[in-house]
């Protein structure tokens, strides 16, 4: 599964945060960090799953994708707790 977010955060501080938020959670459900680099992080989990997270700059922010097979809740959750990246769109009263 792939999952897609836009955040107002830099990649690196996103990258960061991937790290912290998986490494902390219910053993079960824990992914710890295998691989990285700039723009990505891999983490293996129970079982041997999988989750990669790949951070992309865009005007305003960061477009940050998550691929995972099992994973897919707690990406969720890594991406809700990111700040949305602002939309253009401004009310019209």
């Amino acid at each position: 599964m792939i999952l897609e977010y836009e955040t107002s955060l830099p990649p690196a501080e996103v990258l960061a945060k991937a790290k912290s938020f998986f490494a902390r959670r219910n053993p079960i459900y824990a992914a710890f960090l295998e691989k990285e680099g700039d723009t990505f992080m891999s983490f293996r989990g129970q079982g041997g799953e999988e989750l990669v997270i790949g951070v992309a700059a865009v005007e305003g922010g960061t477009a940050v994708r998550a691929s995972t097979y099992l994973f897919d809740m707690q990406a969720q959750r890594f991406f809700a707790m990111l700040p949305p990246l602002p939309t253009a769109k401004a009310a019209i009263a």
